[in-house]
C-alpha cells in the first residue's frame, strides 16, 4: 500500500507560480530592518564591553546579560 500526501507546495505547483518569491510588504521590511539594527548596536556594545574589560568571564557575561536585559543593578 502507498501514501501521499499533496500539499501547495508540490514541485508542480511551485514552478506553476514562478520561480520569483513575492515581495514582502513594507511592515514586514520595516520590521526586519529594526530588529536587524538593534542586533548590530546590542554587537557593538558587547565588543566595546569586552574591550574594555578583558577576556570573557562568567562574571563579565553575567554583567553583559544584565545590561543587555535592562536590568537594574542589585
Amino acid at each position: 500500500m502507498s501514501t501521499l500526501t499533496y500539499t501547495d507546495r508540490d514541485a508542480a505547483a511551485i514552478e506553476a507560480r514562478g520561480a520569483e518569491p513575492g515581495r514582502k510588504s513594507f511592515w514586514t521590511r520595516l520590521l526586519g530592518a529594526i530588529v536587524n539594527s538593534q542586533q548590530r548596536r546590542a554587537e557593538r556594545e558587547i565588543a566595546r564591553y569586552l574591550a574594555s574589560r578583558g577576556p570573557l568571564t562568567d562574571e563579565v557575561e553575567r554583567e553583559i546579560m544584565r545590561r543587555l536585559s535592562g536590568a537594574r543593578p542589585l
